[in-house]
């Protein structure tokens, strides 16, 4: 999916909501469990409930990879149910890659090709040769892990240079020489409020995946304030917050309603630009 048709997506359907399919056995209802496939029985019914009022789902490749290999074909046939049922969603695959170059080229290979998904999250931390085999793929984008919402981020990513740059920004300065805003996305925690206004300074058109509205307190207002563009520019992501609103038999269509109470946030958002 390139630019274009995620910024019509957005906007036809006055959402910027993604969905992040962190599904974990141990906080799914009780009853799926005897399910022969119980990870994608859930998802199955997630993604039903709340696909009117996203644009977006975010599979992390932990909760799945943890399982072995009855994890990874759960993640497999999501996949293959999303591009089936609903080819317009937009997929980020949330596996955190980065390595030596031809390494990378695997990972790249992987999820672009075999996958086939529309996005995954990286860390740079080892630079450009680790980043590049994936912007290479067209049509397909790179999502660099910039400003975080959990607590450590402040150990490495505050961290100033002797010219006062945050290893953050540097993040954003130095990749641009290597991609551009059509292939090219940043993590950006919900949780580092006006933090979004130097970023959007350095990165003024490039979309964010914010992670961190809802369960970790994060403010889809103060994100919008400093951080949508007339593009919107925003991705901004609930897992825990819609996954495991119930454990009673009516879980789905408590997630849509959650999802649903976010797109309508969202709505009166966008229809300030």
């Amino acid at each position: 999916m390139d630019r274009k048709q995620l910024v019509e997506q957005i906007f036809t359907k006055k959402t910027f909501l993604c969905v992040g399919l962190d599904t974990d056995l141990n906080k799914v209802p009780h009853f799926l469990l005897k399910e022969e496939d119980p990870i994608y029985a859930f998802n199955k019914a997630i993604i039903d409930a709340t696909a009117p009022y996203c644009v977006a789902y975010k599979p992390n490749l932990a909760f799945y990879e943890c399982y072995g290999l009855k994890g990874m074909q759960a993640f497999v046939k999501t996949i293959d149910y999303l591009k089936k049922n609903y080819p317009n969603h937009f997929i980020v695959a949330d596996a955190k890659r980065g390595d030596i170059g031809n390494t990378s080229k695997m990972y790249a290979q992987t999820f672009f090709e075999e996958y086939n998904v529309d996005s995954l999250t990286i860390a740079p931390y080892m630079g450009e040769d680790s980043v590049k085999p994936f912007l290479e793929y067209k049509g397909k984008w790179t999502i660099l892990l910039a400003l975080t919402s959990n607590k450590g981020s402040q150990d490495f990513q505050l961290f100033e240079d002797k010219n006062g740059l945050r290893l953050f920004e540097r993040v954003l300065t130095k990749s641009q020489e290597w991609g551009n805003p059509n292939n090219l996305m940043y993590v950006v925690g919900a949780t580092q409020g006006s933090l979004f206004a130097d970023i959007r300074k350095l990165a003024p058109e490039s979309f964010l995946l914010v992670p961190g509205v809802g369960a970790q307190g994060g403010s889809l207002q103060e994100v919008c304030k400093y951080g949508i563009t007339k593009d919107c520019g925003l991705l901004v992501n609930s897992s825990r917050g819609i996954l495991y609103a119930s454990s009673e038999e009516n879980y789905a269509e408590v997630a849509a309603q959650k999802a649903k109470a976010l797109q309508e946030e969202m709505a009166i958002e966008l229809a300030k630009l």
